[in-house]
């Protein structure tokens, strides 16, 4: 049974997860983030509570200390701002610690991206009709029960750590002020890291979900897989049309060359080499351009346009493309191999009709289509 190209069921390419990335839609976990906060304000109280409630006294002291000049010139201002400057510090603090780690906790996961788009009115936000298909739809029934499973979770525990302590708890008013204060602070600090516990628990059973919910709405259908396949490879148009002007680009820089040759020796799809031979200019032919690829696709083109003999000589053309330069007269090794392939070139020019000669490479001369010595290369 062939699988349905609109249904997702592909595995997103990492393409596709840099794309939603860059769309703000990266991997979060809101229960992380609230546990990290938990965390770390508690501890921040654990340790800074002194500092808190030095503040808070020296605040008290100062509202409630009034004297004669005070009284007579009240200005609220400059007492509220002592008090605010007592008390401010350490819910700063705390405030900042609280966000940076939050933070950090979830951008360890992915890239962070502002978008402004974001915080622009949205109509399914407002609309009555998309708040109840989120609220029970599918995730609104998983947020739903993790929800319940949330409140079961952080109840059990606080209820395990109230089963300890309801003695304590109960004869706090039998105790002096200072004793009563610590007992209860103490219980108030061991509650909260109970809690911070619990959120732990369950921010860690929320990242495997978190992920799966991700990488489920990431999913290809098999027509975006091949969408992206041609995306990236290029689609056949747009490849031909490159190396169609790969070629024009090579045929336009050849084309001077290619005028003074009188043949061309071809591999036949890898290599091209164009000779020629002016008794006048040197003593044996010289190479006047060569090319592989696309380049030597291109000269046979141009070879055909200028009517110049085109002669399929494999070995021959990959020793001539690795031994000699291009305005350089051939290896002398080759004088051989060449002056058949020219005499029958001549031969036809004079319109004699003759055999297409059979020639022979020098055994050290044979190259393979990588420029490695090949002795068994044929012609």
């Amino acid at each position: 049974m062939s699988e349905s190209a609109g249904e997702k069921s592909f595995a997103p390419s990492q393409k596709r997860i840099d794309d939603a990335a860059k769309n703000g839609d990266v991997l979060r976990s809101k229960e992380l983030a609230t546990a990290v906060g938990m965390l770390v304000g508690v501890i921040w109280l654990k340790f800074a509570g002194p500092w808190v409630f030095d503040g808070m006294s020296n605040a008290l002291r100062t509202g409630f200390t009034w004297d004669r000049a005070t009284l007579e010139h009240f200005d609220s201002g400059p007492i509220l701002f002592s008090l605010m400057m007592m008390t401010m510090p350490p819910v700063l603090l705390l405030g900042v610690a609280v966000i940076l780690f939050s933070l950090v906790s979830q951008l360890g996961f992915g890239p962070g991206r502002w978008l402004p788009g974001n915080l622009a009115p949205k109509a399914s936000r407002m609309n009555p009709a998309s708040g109840l298909k989120r609220m029970f739809g599918p995730n609104g029934l998983i947020e739903l029960g993790k929800g319940l499973l949330k409140v079961g979770l952080l109840g059990a525990m606080a209820w395990f750590w109230a089963s300890g302590r309801v003695a304590g708890l109960l004869h706090l008013g039998q105790a002096n002020l200072h004793a009563q204060l610590t007992y209860g602070w103490d219980a108030l600090i061991s509650l909260l890291f109970t809690l911070s516990f619990g959120l732990v628990i369950i921010a860690l059973a929320d990242f495997p979900i978190q992920l799966i919910r991700r990488m489920g709405r990431l999913k290809m259908t098999l027509q975006e897989v091949r969408d992206e396949g041609k995306e990236q490879e290029g689609s056949p148009e747009k490849k031909g049309a490159i190396k169609r002007r790969q070629r024009e680009i090579a045929m336009g820089a050849m084309s001077s060359a290619m005028r003074k040759a009188d043949f061309v020796v071809t591999n036949p799809t890898h290599f091209s080499v164009a000779l020629s031979y002016n008794p006048e200019e040197a003593s044996a032919p010289i190479v006047v351009a060569k090319g592989r690829g696309e380049k030597a696709l291109a000269m046979r083109e141009l070879a055909a346009e200028l009517a110049l003999p085109v002669l399929e000589y494999p070995a021959l053309a990959r020793s001539l493309y690795y031994t000699t330069r291009e305005r350089q007269v051939i290896r002398e090794e080759l004088y051989v191999a060449v002056a058949a392939v020219l005499g029958f070139v001549m031969s036809l020019k004079r319109g004699y009709s003759v055999a297409r000669p059979q020639v022979d490479v020098p055994t050290l001369l044979r190259f393979d289509t990588e420029g490695r010595l090949d002795p068994s290369a044929t012609n």
